[in-house]
């Protein structure tokens, strides 16, 4: 293990990441929609969770499924059900009834703990379910009438935590589905320090000063580190919210918290730039950093954001099977329109289709290797061989590399596209068009001309400021012509109130490719 600290064999994660904070046990550990929650506070509930899961009589590894927003019960459920050596599993609170359905019952959970506002979505999925035995409500507006809490009241404030591995599997993650059927991700109690002592104290340099939002919700894989791991490891203080994030709550958790650490997305970076009557000063004086992941971040933003608010935004890859961030800028070090280069204890290489490594400078797959990297997929023995074979993670991303080692997105394997016999990066094409004034959001992908021949289209959001026509078309046409290949300017542009976006804020280019 890469980590600095060397785990035992036997090994519960709840006890690195809630154990040492003696005297922080009057300190905030979270503040929620409903108030504060200390880390005494939080310690006592999580062993009063692990009570009452133990009351269940389930059997050790039992796959516990969380549909909820975001509040300190969350935290709570996934630690009790950790700490009692059971397995949780945050479900994205975005889904359709059609995927609840399939991811409840294929994970087999017996458990679910459901917030009552999901109801409408996930009720009709709990219908016929085959293995599981019992739902638990949970009211996040209402904490007092919250029968997964009020279950808590009554449970001892003490428990001793399960006696697992540090090679056990500690929760599952599932996969967006954006290649097909969602996909259960196994993590291992030692890949939750791994991403801890890596990213979250080398390259991030998080402590217990920092107090941190977290745009992206607990149930993905970087919200899970930005909110849960990074804080609890350290003893930070974290902002949740149940709802979806806007420009405007940000703002309003700006002005609200003097945060010190903001993580988003780069869409959201872009909406917040282009945001109406903003005051800069809105901005916490101790934000000391800014991180970006899901999707890269386009020079322009990264640039446009450092300039007018004076904090830099370090961009990042991660993904669901490696847990967090694994390729990453530095503070002291940041290149935008790059991704980094990757964080210590991680290495990375690009592959041609046969799996050899490319030459430097050319285009290839980038597989990355490392602690975090998850046990495999549940039921999903073809793929878990390629995706983690020789310990070597395959992300379906294309780039290449500069001279200098620094890596450059050039798209996923699925999005990229040949033009007039040349390869062609929607990402290239994207942030080129989000440098000029008028342009907030875009996306591109490959369209017939009628021809046979496949050439770059681009639907284009706008900035408030700017009215759609056809000649703000053909200027943003001339702009990217004059910056990249010729190959590469879109011979069409659609302008679009939204695109089209996963829960993450990654734009879906295949649902554009459809229209």
């Amino acid at each position: 293990m890469t980590a600095q600290t060397a785990l035992p064999r036997d090994f519960n994660a709840a006890d690195y990441f809630l154990g040492g904070h003696e005297a922080r046990l009057t300190k905030a550990a979270y503040i929620d929609d409903n108030g504060t929650t200390s880390y005494g506070e939080l310690i006592a509930m999580v062993n009063q969770a692990a009570n009452a899961f133990s009351e269940m009589n389930l059997a050790p590894e039992t796959r516990i499924a969380l549909v909820m927003l975001d509040s300190v019960a969350l935290p709570v459920a996934f630690w009790g059900a950790i700490k009692a050596g059971l397995i949780p599993i945050p479900i994205n609170t975005l889904l359709t009834t059609e995927n609840y359905q399939y991811i409840i019952q294929d994970s087999r959970a017996q458990v679910a703990l459901i917030s009552i506002d999901l109801m409408d979505s996930v009720g009709p999925a709990l219908e016929d379910q085959p293995y599981l035995n019992q739902h638990i409500p949970v009211n996040e507006k209402q904490p007092e009438m919250c029968e997964f809490l009020t279950k808590l009241q009554s449970q001892s404030k003490s428990f001793t935590s399960a006696n697992t591995c540090a090679d056990e599997v500690a929760f599952w993650a599932y996969s967006s589905g954006s290649t097909g059927r969602p996909k259960g991700i196994k993590h291992l109690h030692r890949n939750l320090v791994c991403v801890v002592e890596t990213y979250g104290h080398q390259v991030l340099g998080i402590t217990e000063d920092d107090l941190v939002f977290s745009a992206a919700k607990l149930f993905f894989a970087y919200g899970l580190g930005n909110a849960m791991l990074f804080p609890l490891s350290v003893g930070a203080t974290v902002v949740l919210k149940r709802d979806r994030p806007t420009p405007a709550m940000v703002f309003e958790i700006f002005a609200q918290h003097d945060l010190s650490i903001f993580y988003g997305v780069p869409t959201l970076y872009a909406a917040l730039l282009g945001a109406d009557g903003i005051d800069d000063a809105i901005v916490p004086a101790r934000l000391r950093v800014c991180v970006s992941a899901g999707e890269a971040l386009p020079a322009e933003v990264g640039t446009r954001w450092q300039e007018r608010f004076n904090v830099p935004v370090l961009d990042g890859v991660g993904s669901t099977e490696m847990l967090h961030i694994f390729m990453s800028n530095r503070l002291d070090d940041i290149r935008y329109g790059t991704s980094g280069t990757p964080v210590p204890g991680y290495r990375a290489k690009l592959v041609d289709e046969s799996d050899q490594q490319v030459p430097q400078g050319d285009i290839g797959e980038l597989v990355v290797a490392g602690d975090s990297s998850a046990a495999g997929y549940w039921n999903q023995h073809d793929k878990s061989k390629r995706t983690f074979a020789g310990h070597w993670t395959y992300t379906g991303d294309k780039y290449f590399q500069d001279e200098q080692g620094y890596f450059h997105i050039c798209g996923r394997t699925d999005d990229m596209f040949k033009s007039g016999g040349n390869w062609v990066s929607p990402f290239d094409i994207e942030a080129c068009l989000i440098s000029h004034p008028a342009v907030l959001e875009a996306g591109v992908v490959p369209n017939e001309d009628g021809h046979g021949n496949t050439k770059p289209k681009a639907y284009v959001v706008l900035n408030t400021a700017f009215s759609a026509g056809d000649s703000l078309a053909d200027e943003l046409k001339t702009h990217v012509k004059e910056r990249l290949e010729l190959w590469k300017y879109p011979r069409w542009i659609e302008f679009k109130d939204e695109l089209p976006k996963t829960a993450t804020g990654k734009i879906q280019r295949y649902k554009l490719r459809d229209q």
